[in-house]
């Protein structure tokens, strides 16, 4: 039972506290004035301002409450590396067998995994929702068991009471990690983009100077490295394709550090060109010499050199050739010198005339063999003696001329190929209502190699993709489909068709015809396989970062693709095969946030600990005891930790009754100012002495 003196004035506090300022002022007065009662006066007030102030006892009746220890545990995946595990059980046995000693003290456990999406360690976040599910005015201390490495320091929540950390780990731990610190996004081809990489050594390191580094690009050759340990490394790197190139760094695990989680990383680094360079050769003149033109001018990543033949050798009309240009066209420029530097050589109704030589087109072949491109868009000349199949060219062209040319309206249609070739598939969802319009010439061409995509009338070939060597050409035996970007009869795809052909030809993986690929969004990973086989791919394995492989099967979703959906089990570097195709995939960083820091270390929370008097201990050192200090003392010391008693109590019965009841208070006023009034009455009613 407690009692305390509680006070209900019978007026305002304002009010009451005017009264006690004008007492004490007549109080001085009397003082001045010699008056002998004085003393009794300010009883007499006292008295009054006290019964005015209402004072009552009151009486509670409480019961005391425990006190509170809570104690978050790391179970993150870095606290699975070396001891941790053990030393994290043995302190939370150690803790429960110190408060279970204890009559007044309980303990609140939490455990927490990783953070959701690679957070890393939310022990802030864990330690506020413990602390929020109890009473504050019970929380005599809190322990958090970890190895100190806290992705959500800011996040700390205001302890009432002192907080300690445990920390897991040995001080002799050590450990090695690769840092991608500089990395594009994007790329552009054939030009050089600069990596900077470090290698670093964290905790007691053996102190080695110089190690290997094993870069990959894709799934390529393995080329390695003696790189320096705690230097930057600038690495000067050119993309090898467009599209996407998956970059690997590695270095070999070495004995007695932590873990090699961390001495890998993966860099996605998407190749772009920064101009496509094309050369648009024009023969006879014709109603869609001036379409391909606009197309490919429209383009504003597209630097066009446009070769055209004004007047053909066997019109001799007596204009000197110099009024006919006003310079002479670079013919040996192009077609010797600077032919390499194109993307893409497009043969537009040309016929041989005797104005390249056969050396020139002997060059455009062998261009097509060291990895260039060309697209042939054939007319009725390409089945005459004049064809470019009677030059060196036809070497690589994929097609034969019969000399017939088809007159008449026919609609274009896919081919079974074309339906799962990358080039044409989907094309038939972008035609109008009616179907696409009508072309009304074909030349009659009897494939010899390559893949035939699109058919004319009576099934006749009429777009031939193949692959020469290193290289890739095209026929299109119609000179018609300038009608589609008219919009003839409602048009067709011509854009989306010269685009996919265009970027085809340049080898993006996105349009190859057998391509293995995969996107990571968070941890579900989204694989996609294209072919134009008759017979589909197998089940594709999926091999993980820890070694463990797993055998799907993948759905045709549409003809010649084929994907799944699967929930990556961590986070990390993915490869995938599925019979000659690998594809490398990095689903969240290399190394998640986990293992990106791994020495155990105090620095991280000392700032949250020190406000509160708390202590940084290490596990290695033994599980601390448990003591009792006063609050605002030190709560941490040598082979210990303290709790604050918080005193709590929960109040069960409450009585409250006046000090003193009225009349006593009327009673004790009466007989104070009585007793002024007698004592002051005396000395009025004395005569003074008078000296002799």
């Amino acid at each position: 039972m407690t009692a305390s003196v509680i006070l209900s004035p019978l007026v305002p506090w304002p009010v009451l506290w005017g009264l006690a300022a004008f007492a004490v002022v007549l109080l001085a007065l009397a003082v001045w004035r010699g008056l002998s009662g004085w003393w009794l006066r300010g009883l007499t007030a006292v008295v009054v301002l006290a019964a005015i102030a209402n004072p009552s006892l009151q009486e509670e009746e409480r019961a005391p409450l425990s006190d509170i220890l809570l104690v978050v545990v790391d179970e993150s995946a870095s606290q699975g590396l070396g001891d941790r595990a053990a030393q994290v059980e043995e302190a939370i046995a150690g803790l429960e067998a110190e408060v279970a000693g204890r009559a007044n003290t309980e303990l609140r456990i939490r455990r927490f995994a990783d953070g959701a999406e690679d957070a890393g360690t939310l022990a802030m976040t864990a330690l506020a929702e413990l602390l929020s599910e109890e009473p504050r005015a019970r929380v005599a201390g809190a322990v958090v068991i970890t190895d100190g490495q806290v992705h959500d320091v800011a996040l700390a929540p205001n302890m009432p009471a002192p907080l300690h950390v445990l920390l897991t780990g040995e001080a002799a731990d050590w450990d090695r990690r690769l840092v991608v610190k500089n990395a594009p996004a994007f790329a552009i081809l054939d030009e050089e983009v600069m990596l900077t990489l470090r290698i670093e050594d964290q905790g007691a390191a053996p102190g080695v100077q110089d190690v290997d580094l094993t870069i990959t690009v894709d799934d390529g050759a393995p080329q390695t490295y003696r790189v320096p340990v705690g230097q930057d490394l600038d690495l000067p790197v050119v993309l090898p394709h467009g599209g996407m190139n998956v970059l690997q760094f590695a270095t070999p695990a070495a004995e007695g550090e932590l873990t090699d989680r961390n001495n890998a990383a993966v860099v996605q680094i998407n190749g772009v060109r920064d101009r496509l360079r094309v050369l648009l050769v024009s023969g006879e003149p014709h109603a869609g010499e001036r379409v391909w033109r606009n197309l490919l001018k429209s383009d504003a990543s597209v630097d066009l050199v446009h070769f055209t033949i004004l007047r053909p050798p066997e019109k001799q009309d007596g204009i000197p050739v110099t009024e006919l240009s006003l310079i002479a066209f670079p013919t040996r420029e192009l077609f010797i010198e600077k032919i390499e530097e194109f993307d893409l050589i497009i043969f537009d109704r040309y016929r041989m005339r005797g104005i390249l030589p056969m050396s020139y087109l002997e060059n455009v072949a062998q261009y097509v063999r060291d990895g260039g491109t060309v697209l042939v868009a054939a007319g009725p000349e390409f089945g005459a003696v004049d064809s470019l199949w009677r030059s060196p060219l036809a070497d690589v062209l994929p097609v034969e001329p019969t000399a017939r040319v088809v007159e008449g309206g026919f609609r274009p249609a896919l081919t079974d190929l074309g339906r799962r070739h990358p080039v044409t598939e989907g094309l038939e969802a972008l035609a109008p209502e009616e179907g696409w319009g009508r072309w009304f010439r074909q030349v009659d061409v009897v494939p010899r190699a390559g893949q035939v995509v699109m058919s004319g009338p009576g099934d006749r070939p009429l777009l031939v993709l193949n692959r020469v060597e290193e290289g890739r050409v095209a026929v299109l035996a119609s000179d018609h489909m300038w009608l589609w970007g008219r919009g003839y009869e409602g048009g067709g795809p011509q854009l989306e068709l010269l685009r996919r052909l265009a970027h085809w030809m340049l080898k993006e993986p996105e349009l190859e015809e057998e391509a293995l690929t995969a996107a990571a969004q968070g941890q579900a990973l989204t694989i996609t396989r294209r072919s134009i086989a008759e017979v589909p791919p197998g089940d594709v394995t999926i091999t993980g970062p820890d070694g463990a492989a797993v055998v799907l099967p993948m759905p045709e979703v549409g003809p010649g693709r084929f994907a799944l959906e699967w929930q990556a089990p961590m986070m990390g570097l993915y490869r995938l095969e599925q019979g000659d195709l690998t594809r490398v995939v990095a689903v969240g960083p290399s190394a998640p946030r986990e293992f990106v820091e791994t020495i155990a270390t105090g620095d991280v929370l000392e700032a949250v600990v020190t406000p509160t008097n708390g202590g940084i201990l290490r596990l290695e050192d033994g599980v601390p005891d448990l003591r009792e200090v006063r609050e605002g003392r030190p709560a941490a010391g040598r082979g210990w930790i303290g709790i604050t008693p918080r005193g709590a109590y929960v109040t069960e019965d409450v009585r409250v009754a006046p000090v003193l009841p009225g009349w006593l208070w009327l009673l004790l006023v009466a007989g104070l100012a009585v007793a002024a009034w007698l004592v002051e009455g005396r000395r009025v009613g004395r005569k003074p002495s008078v000296a002799a």
